[in-house]
């Protein structure tokens, strides 16, 4: 395999549709097969009345039932292993912020190939072997950085492992080095223009930054060009979980018309997150995966939580592995409010739209009295905060009725000063539920 300037493995990134069927089609067989040899596996497939010899097309997949989280964490990890453990070399584990981390293991062949396809992706984005990559995402059991730090090598781009955290220093390694492309939660991202302005600079003008990818944390395309224009760069959106692999699952190619999903080791599927039948082609559902060409530890059907849909129609790029749509939020993320049914990323859409507003912004949902209430916390920008009062009030009141019009209830806003609220070097938390808290006492 060699890359031929436009793709990194021209061989999977320009297979057609027809071939790509056929190829998943082959290895998910062959990975059922390899699953038939774990003990779980054998006894999740007799439960379930599952024959993996009789698969004959993809769509026979849906004959065995779903796994999630609870899946992974009902006992020991080891035992979803379908080699023997001696053979596993590296252990990674989810952040653990929808409750317990759940464990995944790497065999040496699993990161090979994990190191490819992170590899394709940063190459399809512009990558090249002269630039000089920043990665300021978290090390160790956070899949991100190791992740976009081998692949980085593989293409021969020189690589700082800054890791999250110490701005002001982040800010000089970019300068002293003349970074071109760094991995960035899109949250933190945010937060690091305030340190530039602190410090007396600008990223457009005083660095030379190019590319940016963003991971980690759902965000809205008004995010996203906000960050673009602030730096100066092209931002690509990147999806992963650790449970597939980490990053490297989907990726925006250059045309930024969905995120293209390398059908050449996931299979994926969208389901209506009640039901969990499959949504029409185009619907929006929650993504369910099915690992293809993992060796290690392999996982059948795999729900996800993040709600998404698939793009419909071809790509300008070329490349016919389906894309999924920008992730909309996850399904256990959103919140009910006097009936209505809210998602965090309905309220950055509106805020960040919104002049005046500053880098940060929290959500609050309490009770008052029988009734429950929403409180929107909004950092003002610095000029405006300092204004006049009647323009501070002028913009409360937009932001509360365009808040009422996305989300069809009207939220409490409260203005407050820049760099007052919570701003964390890694996920944002935006939304803080005390309402059981408020029941109890």
């Amino acid at each position: 395999m060699a890359a031929d300037g436009m793709h990194w493995d021209p061989v999977m990134e320009t297979m057609d549709g027809e071939e790509l069927r056929a190829l998943q089609l082959k290895r998910l067989r062959g990975t059922l097969e390899r699953c038939a040899g774990s003990p779980f596996y054998r006894e999740w497939f007799k439960e379930a009345g599952f024959d993996p010899a009789a698969v004959f097309s993809l769509e026979d997949i849906r004959r065995l039932p779903f796994m999630d989280k609870d899946t992974l964490r009902g006992g020991d990890p080891t035992r979803f292993l379908t080699v023997p453990k001696d053979d596993v070399v590296r252990m990674h584990s989810s952040s653990g912020t929808t409750g317990q981390a759940t464990v995944i293991f790497h065999t040496a062949r699993d990161v090979e190939a994990w190191t490819e396809l992170v590899a394709r992706c940063m190459y399809m984005a512009g990558v090249r072997r002269s630039d000089v990559f920043q990665n300021m995402m978290g090390y160790g059991l956070f899949t991100g950085g190791l992740g976009f730090h081998y692949a980085a090598e593989r293409i021969g781009a020189m690589v700082i492992p800054a890791g999250s955290g110490n701005s002001r220093r982040q800010i000089q390694l970019m300068r002293d080095f003349h970074t071109t492309a760094v991995h960035v939660i899109p949250s933190y991202a945010l937060y690091l223009l305030e340190v530039f302005a602190d410090v007396g600079l600008d990223p457009r003008g005083d660095t030379d930054l190019r590319i940016a990818f963003l991971g980690a944390e759902p965000h809205t395309e008004s995010l996203r060009r906000r960050i673009e224009e602030s730096y100066g760069v092209g931002a690509f959106n990147s999806y992963g979980l650790s449970e597939m692999c980490g990053p490297g699952v989907a990726f925006e190619c250059p045309a930024k018309l969905g995120m293209h999903v390398w059908e050449d080791s996931f299979l994926v599927e969208v389901v209506d997150p009640g039901t969990l039948e499959p949504v029409a082609e185009g619907g929006e559902g929650e993504l369910v995966f099915t690992s293809l060409n993992r060796e290690g530890m392999p996982l059948l059907r795999y729900r996800t939580r993040d709600l998404s849909s698939i793009v419909e129609g071809t790509c300008p790029c070329g490349r016919e592995h389906r894309r999924i749509s920008r992730i909309k939020g996850r399904s256990d993320d959103m919140f009910i409010v006097k009936g209505v049914n809210i998602f965090p990323m309905q309220v950055e859409k509106v805020l960040l739209g919104v002049l005046g507003v500053g880098s940060n912004y929290q959500i609050v949902l309490d009770t008052v009295g029988a009734m429950d209430e929403m409180r929107v916390l909004v950092e003002v920008a610095g000029e405006l905060w300092h204004g006049e009062v009647r323009e501070l009030n002028r913009l409360r009141s937009r932001i509360m009725e365009e808040l009422r019009q996305e989300v069809l209830v009207t939220p409490r806003v409260e203005l407050v000063e820049p760099g007052s609220l919570p701003a964390g070097e890694g996920k944002a938390v935006r939304v803080l539920d005390e309402r059981e808290h408020a029941r109890e006492d």
